[in-house]
């Protein structure tokens, strides 16, 4: 994976990582400020912020020539229709006959992920909207509502963290995804089936963290959230036990937890990690920390171009709408490899390989910290 101009050398201690490449140094400090006299650093700092500044008028004139259907429409189209599938799916629960019943299930459960992490994805983010009021509507409705969780530690976690310091070691680094206590078939294949549960467990335990307004509209949509999907089930699914339907619910929100947990951790552990004073500036942070996997049919439709095969473009320009992503893709996956700059590129089944053969390495012990060292 990556740009083959890249090398990677261990240090003695096991614990760090120098990447070499070709007229480019590492980036400024966690406050972006060039703390070494000499000028390097700060010649390396300003042509990386001239490279983004290159990319994003690039990304910017293709931006301003699409539409609105193009911006917004797509994805606010395929929200719609996850929305209008809801009721052949708690009526296909209804019959006593298996295929009607598993298309069912099927349904609720690509539509759950749909609303749940493409929907919620896109809130976080702003990117269905150009109105920031519309745009704190859709976050609760879809993060709150739908998915069980406080927009506010959303927004801050993903949002302010994950993407302001991506692979930064102690902030950005994914480790909340690490469960070093499991071993890897635990973690990989059985653990995922608990997510609609630590969800909500998640969320209350950070409502400690917010306002009380804020925390009382929380719980309100959450309890919203679940009630509706356990009344459905009783009064239109014709669920006659109480149990009978949790355990519905249960099947249908952790349809599709396997991939993503898997997606969540492919795409980041296991590439290059900073120390918090020594990360690049964004566009190697980015290139360099950030990996696609290959389109997936139904990985895309239920959480979205800029998950699955456009990841490194949605960190580089995080408020684009998943097909946005996917429209800008081509013009950032050139620019990168001309200016040899890594564009991770790797399939499902071979990152889930990675994993399951280096899973102690990679999800138990501390990742080894990357420098980059330019060659002048």
């Amino acid at each position: 994976m990556g740009d083959p101009l890249l090398r990677d050398m261990t240090a003695p201690d096991s614990s760090r990582t120098e990447v070499m490449a070709a007229g480019w140094e590492s980036g400024p400090a966690l406050g972006d400020e060039d703390g070494t006299p000499g000028g390097g650093p700060q010649r390396a700092g300003q042509q990386e912020e001239a490279l983004m500044t290159e990319l994003s008028e690039l990304v910017q004139k293709v931006v301003k020539s699409s539409s609105w259907w193009e911006r917004h429409g797509v994805d606010i189209s395929i929200l719609a229709c996850s929305f209008l599938l809801l009721p052949a799916g708690f009526l296909c629960l209804r019959s006593a006959q298996t295929i009607p019943f598993l298309a069912g299930v099927l349904t609720l459960g690509v539509v759950h992920h749909t609303l749940t992490v493409k929907g919620s994805h896109l809130a976080s983010h702003n990117a269905l909207t150009e109105s920031k009021s519309w745009g704190k509507v859709w976050a609760i409705f879809f993060i709150e509502l739908c998915s069980a969780f406080t927009v506010e530690q959303a927004t801050y976690n993903h949002v302010k963290i994950h993407h302001g310091y991506t692979n930064v070691i102690g902030l950005g680094d994914s480790s909340t995804w690490k469960l070093p206590f499991l071993n890897r078939y635990v973690y990989m294949f059985i653990a995922p089936l608990a997510v609609p549960i630590l969800t909500p467990l998640v969320a209350l335990d950070l409502l400690r963290n917010v306002e009380w307004k804020a925390a009382l509209r929380t719980l309100c949509c959450m309890f919203l959230g679940f009630y509706c999907h356990y009344w459905l089930l009783l009064h239109v699914s014709g669920f006659q036990s109480p149990w009978s339907a949790l355990l519905c619910m249960l099947l249908t929100r952790s349809l599709l937890a396997h991939p993503y947990i898997h997606v969540n951790i492919f795409q980041h552990i296991g590439l290059p990690m900073f120390a918090a004073d020594r990360k690049p500036k964004r566009i190697h942070l980015m290139s360099l920390g950030v990996l696609n996997l290959p389109r997936n049919a139904l990985l895309d439709w239920s959480f979205g171009h800029s998950l699955i095969s456009c990841h490194v473009e949605h960190h580089l320009f995080p408020s684009l709408s998943d097909n946005m992503c996917l429209k800008i893709k081509p013009i950032v996956s050139q620019y990168l490899k001309q200016k040899k700059l890594p564009y991770n590129e790797d399939s499902y089944g071979s990152r889930l390989r990675l994993f399951l053969q280096r899973y102690e390495e990679l999800m138990v012990h501390a990742p080894p910290i990357t420098e980059l060292v330019g060659i002048q």
